[in-house]
């Protein structure tokens, strides 16, 4: 990253700083130069999904579309600068003025959705003719299969985490039945996917768009229905409705409308986002052990005894029975669900940036120290490699020291995942430190994930490679 932006701008950066993720294994990092200058850095391990961003950024910045500029990318090692537009997100910025208002839907808020709202249609209809859909990911667009993605999605790492009872052949019936109403919509322009109040950036007051790697061919309704029903935001109905109609004017100066069949229409595209929203809410709350995703089901509760109190588009009784399930348990304020099990926490990690924080407010856990075992980056033909590849698993295991230290911590670890599977814990974290946390340390996370699951099937095993974002390493041997 550094490397790039002196290629780009002539220089090094005088400071880098961490910034927060988005809940993806993306990582960011904002790069501060001479002359104010201010570049944010993304390092991204998904080089399909880098692929799609950088085209649509391209294509959008082509028609003057409100999106970051792209400085440089090195899209063979993942890395790429982009114009930095600040802080603040149209989430942050109604939270805050939400907070000043006492709880209630701030006036001052308004106007911004409306320019939000009015900004959709020209990345819909105008983004839709310039994108090149081939470097979409994973599909070019939200057909069958991307539906039926986001319906299990939404059964396997919700309704089953959450433990919420239904019937699987009267469940899949429904699914069909709602494929096939959302089919019925015209699905030629560009769906942004996640259109939402987190990946709008206010710069100077004025939004900005982000995080549209996502998109794909679709239906108009799916990005308004995303934004309007974006669970935290909660906007009232009546903004809603507001919101809606400022929606359809705009995509009216863009194409012709027929507003009639996109209402009728948009009630399914609310349900199915809403459905896809806490499925990701249950894979980052209950199999990645984020708690904050868990704190936006109630308000997707609501949202979905709001569409109950008003009617399905269409008949589909198990699944009305389910979304019923789901708005009675957990729509009243405070209700999000909790993980059930003893998740184990494993992590990788290189001793020069420190320990890993822990995981929950308890601490504590296992570090095991890998440097005893022969490092793999002291050799030429490992440095770029980690200890995720055949290669560097068979220099580590060729040493007999490996096995002996394998050993202990196989017996140590067993011993204490069986006893807190027995007391009922909720969490446990292992975790290995190396020189660098790209061989060793990241070999024996791997090694005892596998042996932990086969051995323990109802553990959730979680594992973390925190260097991740440095590999592979540029100057020093690494371990």
């Amino acid at each position: 990253m550094i490397a790039l932006y002196k290629d780009r701008f002539g220089e090094a950066p005088s400071a880098v700083l961490a910034l927060a993720g988005d809940g993806s294994s993306r990582a960011y990092r904002r790069l501060i130069g001479s002359g104010d200058l201010s570049v944010v850095g993304v390092m991204g391990p998904d080089h399909e999904e880098n692929r799609a961003f950088l085209s649509f950024t391209r294509a959008f910045r082509g028609i003057d579309l409100p999106v970051p500029e792209v400085y440089a990318a090195d899209e063979e090692g993942g890395v790429y600068l982009l114009e930095d537009l600040g802080d603040t997100t149209l989430f942050d910025a109604l939270d805050e003025a939400r907070t000043a208002a006492g709880g209630e839907f701030p006036d001052s808020i308004v106007p911004v959705y409306r320019e939000v709202a009015r900004w959709l249609p020209a990345f819909q209809i105008r983004g839709g003719r310039v994108v090149d859909f081939s470097a979409a990911y994973p599909r070019d667009a939200f057909d069958r299969q991307s539906i039926l993605w986001d319906l299990n999605y939404f059964k396997y790492h919700f309704l089953k985490l959450a433990h919420v009872p239904f019937n699987e052949a009267r469940l899949e019936q429904d699914f069909e039945t709602l494929i096939e109403f959302l089919l019925g919509a015209e699905r030629d322009h560009f769906l942004y996917r996640d259109f939402q109040s987190r990946n709008v950036m206010l710069k100077e007051g004025q939004p900005r768009f982000i995080d549209y790697q996502g998109g794909r061919r679709g239906a108009l309704a799916y990005d308004i229905a995303s934004l309007l029903y974006d669970a935290k935001a909660d906007l009232p109905a009546d903004l809603r409705a507001d919101l809606l109609s400022t929606y359809l004017d705009a995509l009216a100066e863009e194409t012709s409308v027929d507003r009639e069949s996109f209402h009728v229409l948009y009630r399914g595209y609310v349900l199915v986002r809403i459905m896809q929203a806490l499925g990701a809410y249950g894979y980052r709350g209950f199999y990645e052990r984020k708690p904050r995703f868990l704190r936006s089901v109630p308000f997707a509760a609501r949202n979905l005894r709001g569409l109950l109190d008003t009617g399905l588009p269409v008949r589909m009784p198990e699944l009305e029975r389910v979304l019923g399930h789901i708005a009675a348990a957990w729509s009243a304020p405070d209700t999000a669900p909790s993980h059930p099990g003893l998740t184990l926490h494993l992590f990788s990690f290189s001793y020069r940036r420190g320990y890993p924080e822990p995981v929950d407010g308890h601490g504590g856990g296992f570090v095991f120290d890998c440097r005893s075992v022969p490092n793999p980056g002291r050799e030429p033909e490992y440095r770029t490699l980690t200890g995720l590849e055949p290669a560097v698993v068979d220099f580590i295991e060729r040493d007999p020291a490996t096995e002996a230290f394998w050993a202990s911590v196989r017996d140590l670890s067993e011993a204490h995942v069986s006893e807190y599977v027995r007391r009922g814990f909720e969490s446990l974290t292992v975790s290995f430190g190396c020189t660098g946390g790209q061989h060793r340390s990241v070999y024996f996370a791997e090694r005892l994930a596998a042996h932990v699951a086969g051995v323990f099937p109802d553990v959730q095993v979680r594992v973390h490679h925190r260097e991740e974002p440095y590999w592979p390493t540029r100057e020093t041997p690494d371990g």
